[in-house]
């Protein structure tokens, strides 16, 4: 399997990302802003009943879980993750709740070892903005596509008010951190569009909820009423959603 890291670099995040997920519980129950904004985008019967489904940067299991759980579930459900910790709490938590039909790998987003052509749907949650390059992190997905299959990407958009706590922050000598993660791209949701195009996609659906005020020494203050209206909203909404199809 090829890694798009360097030598050093890939020692170090790798290091740091076994730290990260094993400091945190799995099995999760994948209500966060991003598997809400996927799951309110799925369609069962399009992308999941009867399909080939990857999950990619799963993480502790908590979402792949919730897909194997379905009625009717995907016909083949891999989970892969760059942690070997993820997969091990992963599978782990599968087991002792009898959660059975998910395949568990390790993968790097940036280089899959799966052949052009192989999925139906490909979820990536929170994933492409932790790597060196995000525009390889997205022409991978596209490349294992099938023909009218999907692609469901979330990552942060820094284009609003947290963008400038990041830039205010980084001019203080305070760069930013996800509670250890080693890379953390300052992302934008027009660039993460346009980096889906040039992977080949047809943009089809776009989506952001979450809006906050930061206050220093505290937690941001969260605004939900700004989730609606969406379609003005959205391009400034922190947790970000792009739905695209492989012509």
């Amino acid at each position: 399997m090829a890694i798009h890291w360097r030598e050093d670099e890939t020692l170090d995040a790798r290091g740091a990302y076994e730290a990260w997920h094993n400091a945190l519980p799995a099995g999760t129950t994948a209500d966060t802003p991003w598997h809400r904004l996927v799951s309110a985008h799925l369609n069962v019967d399009r992308d999941l009943i009867g399909k080939t489904v990857l999950e990619i940067g799963c993480g502790r299991s908590g979402f792949a879980c919730r897909l194997a759980r379905q009625p009717r579930p995907p016909a083949r459900l891999i989970a892969a993750d760059f942690s070997a910790n993820a997969i091990a709490k992963g599978r782990a938590y599968a087991a002792h709740k009898d959660i059975s039909g998910i395949t568990w790998e390790m993968a790097d987003i940036q280089s899959l070892a799966h052949p052009a052509r192989t999925f139906d749907t490909v979820i990536s949650c929170e994933t492409i903005e932790h790597v060196p390059s995000p525009q390889r992190a997205l022409e991978e997905p596209a490349r294992v596509l099938k023909p009218g299959g999907r692609l469901f990407v979330t990552t942060p958009n820094y284009f609003g008010p947290l963008g400038m706590y990041r830039l205010y922050a980084k001019a203080r000598g305070r760069p930013f951190t996800e509670v250890g993660q080693p890379i953390n791209r300052l992302m934008f949701l027009p660039l993460t569009i346009a980096w889906v195009k040039r992977a080949g996609l047809r943009v089809r659906a776009v989506d952001a909820i979450g809006h906050y005020l930061p206050c220093p020494r505290r937690s941001p203050i969260e605004f939900p009423r700004l989730n609606n209206p969406r379609a003005l909203m959205r391009w400034v909404g922190l947790h970000s959603l792009v739905v695209a199809e492989k012509p």
